[in-house]
């Protein structure tokens, strides 16, 4: 079937929309498998097992284009560092954190890696950052602390440590965005992301191992369906549907469009968990999006930046 030039964008529009809602609706999935007593590292192992042979299959496919003999060893230890970073201790302080707090505001925390990949680019890189970007990582903290604010005085112990679960684990995936570089250019997107997909399931599956948890296979099947639910839904399939999203109308627009994860994981919680949102963490949550919306539209930033390549990997 062929699209005409005007439907083609409208297409593209669609599949960044239908990408990002598929991977705001993770934390659904986790709290809703949470109900029948599985713990952190057994739910992302069995996410992990049924999205492996995806990857694999994408791996083997693209491998086949000869590309992996031009690449040095310290180039594949990169990978695998940033596969274990990125994806596998990430997901790790994602899933462990939604023990303890709510849905909307892990998907909250999690939306301002882009602050956390601007801070390390200056540190790390020595990037400049202009006056812009930092009034809106100002904006974005504000929003972030206007939402904690009632939660902070009913959550306990545990909600704060939940939320540091969660910074961790935006943090963990901004490093790993700063580590890539232009290394995803030279390896192509579907074998670079393939390859560390592969290398944070099998560092899971180390872990669990390791842990000598039993009984991987024994929890209700209710946990399984989710469990396989979130690996196409959540994983597979919006990967693929943002990849191709940036490739027809480029990072920008897909980054914009991104800025909707956090009010679907709202309306998400709110239907299929009863989650209640106060006036404050919706008033916090419209000022986080406005600060991340400032870093990706700022005129300022250059396209081939770190920060231009947060805005192109909106995910989980």
């Amino acid at each position: 079937m062929k699209y005409s030039n005007q439907t083609k964008p409208v297409l593209a529009f669609a599949m960044a929309l239908a990408g990002v809602i598929f991977f705001s609706s993770k934390a659904v999935f986790v709290k809703m498998a949470y109900k029948y007593e599985v713990d952190a590292l057994s739910l992302l192992t069995l996410r992990l097992l049924f999205a492996f042979p995806v990857y694999l299959g994408v791996f083997i496919g693209a491998s086949t284009k000869g590309k992996l003999s031009e690449f040095k060893g310290r180039e594949y230890l990169k990978l695998i560092l940033l596969g274990i970073v990125g994806y596998y201790l990430a997901s790790l302080f994602d899933f462990s954190g939604l023990k303890y707090i709510t849905a909307s505001l892990e998907r909250l925390i999690l939306f301002i890696y882009p602050t956390m990949v601007l801070a390390i680019s200056a540190l790390v890189l020595k990037q400049k950052i202009s006056t812009e970007q930092k009034i809106a990582v100002v904006i974005t903290y504000l929003g972030v602390m206007l939402a904690f604010y009632q939660n902070s005085y009913s959550g306990g112990s545990n909600f704060w440590l939940g939320a540091l679960l969660i910074f961790s684990s935006a943090l963990m995936y901004a490093i790993y965005l700063v580590g890539t570089g232009n290394i995803i250019s030279r390896f192509g997107t579907k074998l670079f992301t393939s390859f560390v997909m592969i290398v944070s399931s099998l560092a899971c599956f180390l872990h669990f191992i390791i842990s000598a948890k039993l009984g991987l296979f024994n929890f209700q099947i209710e946990v399984y369906l989710l469990a396989f639910a979130m690996s196409i839904l959540c994983t597979v399939i919006p990967s693929f549907l943002i990849s191709e999203a940036i490739r027809r109308i480029g990072a920008p627009n897909v980054a914009i469009i991104g800025s909707v994860g956090p009010i679907s994981t709202i309306i998400l919680a709110t239907l299929f968990l009863g989650e209640r949102i106060s006036v404050f963490q919706l008033l916090g949550t419209i000022v986080v999006i406005s600060g991340v919306l400032m870093l990706a539209i700022n005129k300022n930033s250059k396209p081939n930046s770190n920060v231009a390549l947060a805005k192109q990997k909106l995910k989980d």
